[in-house]
């Protein structure tokens, strides 16, 4: 079943976080950085590229999906915004691990 509102784009990218190349995910839209896990303020709708802010999205919080998995939790740091996004299988564990483990006093 297609959703109309999502486009597949992926693509490789620099991290604006890191700095690392990200390659491409190669079975489904890579969204973030896997060594930081860090992304880009970009869609409106997954894959539009259709969002005028830009900024940097960092990772805050993580929350579990039956469904889904693990879900990546950010916050733009130019508008506030917050977005989700599956964990990816590459990602760095630690990372994750790390994210899993913060107390997060805000909400969100």
């Amino acid at each position: 079943m297609n959703n109309s509102k999502f486009t597949e784009i992926d693509e490789e990218f620099i991290c604006e976080n890191c700095g690392k190349k990200v390659n491409k995910l190669g079975y489904s839209c890579r969204n973030h950085c896997p060594y930081c896990l860090h992304s880009k303020h970009l869609d409106k709708n997954p894959g539009d590229r259709a969002e005028k802010c830009h900024g940097i999205l960092e990772p805050i919080g993580l929350e579990t999906n039956s469904k889904k998995g693990y879900i990546i939790v950010f916050k733009c740091k130019k508008c506030g915004e917050i977005r989700k996004n599956k964990v990816a299988k590459d990602d760095e564990m630690n990372k994750i691990i790390e994210l899993s483990s913060k107390i997060n006093k805000q909400e969100y």
